[in-house]
């Protein structure tokens, strides 16, 4: 794979870089009108997504950092991206251009005021994994194989600016306005800034390491704070095959349901037990070991759920709370779905929508089993988001709704689910709450 030589750190830099990619778009878009000539709208369409994906994705990964992050999340969204998006961006989860050796040297030791040779036995300066913030090298010390990640230069300082050029783009996609639409962006930053201190990083790696050790069928790297900084981080070499490499070829039931088990148990000790969640389940975090187990990676992204949130969103998880109408419009109050402000339209319809939305996607919370290998659940999810992103209605209204904490409790259960289709398990034991 090509590799990089610089990343643009600056803020003129980087917005030149998009200001380029958004001129590419722009040629797309008049070759789309001229394709609609010769072919059919919707050969047309796909075209453009196939290009803009293409383009967007190449200028994405040249920046790095918060704003190749921020396709590494939308590549989840497959209920509300072409397909072609989807494809592109999932490659932000553990496929993109590395640095080149002489870049990694010279980060390392700005990094950590040494040379790895000073610090490691062997280290490999070829990147055998390359994500959005950071990759990883592989190195030998005390005997072990080790896995070293280095974060990328100029990504924790371009942050702020990052999501400044990227925010006009996510406000029309989820058609955010309003005086406190900030509230999301600024749950945004905080989280990426979080991301790129490595300090925090093992320090979180370690405690869900210590709390989930009990877990059957799942294991965790050790982590090792004296060759890590805010920067860089050591643990384990751990071997395995990435989640979505197994799910192509895997047909042994058994195993699929033994590894969805551990995957959905590790999910719901963590919400319910912990109050915290580790909200970036992509398959580039996880590995499936020869002797069939789960590996967990890569804790950057926890997040810490209040109990002012926790309780009415498990509230509405339940059945029989869903059916009772005064209970239910009580906390779509409390979670911000509903505002003081609504007009009677705009409650009628944003309790229908919820309604709609939660009735579905709470269903595995209300069977003793779940077979996640079911496409029509997950096709129902799919329609329903395709729907409501086409809806003239809810375009006409205030679409910035909920509490901030939905930004990464929901991106946890769209990744959660479609992770745990992947990998087709069926007969997934849900249990209570309180038995986690």
């Amino acid at each position: 794979m090509k590799t990089i030589d610089k990343i643009p750190t600056s803020k003129i830099q980087r917005a030149s870089k998009l200001v380029q990619t958004g001129a590419k778009v722009g040629v797309n878009y008049l070759k789309y009108y001229g394709n609609r000539i010769t072919k059919t709208e919707e050969d047309a369409k796909e075209q453009l997504n196939l290009d803009n994906a293409e383009d967007i994705y190449d200028g994405l990964k040249q920046l790095k950092g918060s704003a190749l992050k921020v396709a590494q999340m939308l590549s989840m969204e497959k209920s509300i991206l072409p397909q072609a998006y989807v494809e592109k961006f999932s490659l932000a989860q553990f496929s993109v251009p590395p640095l080149s050796p002489p870049l990694v040297l010279k980060t390392f030791k700005k990094y950590f005021g040494k040379h790895p040779s000073e610090m490691f036995d062997t280290f490999n300066v070829t990147s055998v994994n390359a994500a959005s913030i950071g990759q990883v090298h592989k190195a030998e010390k005390y005997g072990k194989e080790l896995a070293v990640k280095i974060q990328y230069p100029g990504v924790a300082e371009s942050i702020a600016s990052d999501l400044a050029l990227v925010k006009p783009i996510a406000i029309k996609m989820f058609n955010i306005r309003g005086k406190d639409s900030d509230k999301y962006f600024k749950e945004i930053e905080e989280k990426l800034v979080e991301e790129t201190n490595y300090i925090l990083e093992v320090a979180q790696s370690q405690e869900i390491v210590d709390k989930c050790a009990h877990i059957p069928n799942l294991r965790f790297p050790k982590y090792y704070p004296e060759l890590s900084s805010d920067r860089i981080i050591t643990m384990d070499w751990m071997k395995g095959e990435h989640l979505s490499e197994f799910t192509n070829h895997n047909t042994n039931q058994k195993l699929s349901n033994k590894l969805g088990q551990a995957l959905w148990d590790f999910y719901m000790h963590q919400i319910h037990n912990l109050k915290k969640v580790h909200a970036d389940p992509h398959p580039g975090n996880f590995l499936i070991s020869k002797e069939g187990e789960l590996i967990a990676l890569d804790f950057g992204c926890m997040k810490t759920i209040p109990n002012s949130f926790y309780i009415p969103y498990f509230e509405l998880a339940s059945k029989e709370n869903l059916k009772d109408p005064e209970f239910f419009s009580k906390k779509l109050y409390e979670l911000e779905i509903l505002r003081e402000d609504d007009t009677p339209e705009e409650i009628t319809f944003f309790t229908n929508m919820f309604h709609e939305l939660l009735s579905l996607f709470t269903q595995p919370f209300n069977t003793e089993t779940f077979d996640f290998s079911d496409p029509v659940f997950f096709n129902q999810i799919a329609e329903l988001g395709e729907r409501y992103s086409k809806n003239t209605e809810l375009r006409k209204m205030n679409g910035n709704r909920g509490s901030k904490h939905f930004i990464y409790i929901n991106r946890t259960f769209f990744g959660l689910y479609n992770l745990m289709f992947d990998l087709k398990a069926k007969d997934v034991k849900i249990k209570n709450f309180n038995k986690y």
